[in-house]
């Protein structure tokens, strides 16, 4: 089983904002976001809805980043 090492705090990432150069924060799973119940989905299951056709065979999990200086919101992917 693969797990990422962002949701399971075992790394920390940093990216920054390509429009301002602002620190972006992580802000979870993306397929968090998709209904009340999606966080407590299983990951396998919720990739095959995420809208991203590689996620899983590739073995990553798609991140929403978010830039509070301006406000851009930013999807990376995470290697498992």
């Amino acid at each position: 089983m693969n797990i990422c090492p962002l949701c399971n705090g075992l790394r920390t990432i940093v990216f920054y904002c390509d429009q301002c150069g602002e620190k972006l924060k992580d802000e979870g799973k993306l397929t968090d976001y998709f209904d009340d119940y999606s966080p407590y989905m299983d990951a396998d299951v919720m990739k095959m809805v995420d809208g991203y056709a590689h996620t899983r065979k590739q073995h990553m999990c798609v991140h929403l980043f978010h830039c509070e200086r301006c406000g851009d919101d930013v999807v990376r992917f995470i290697q498992e």
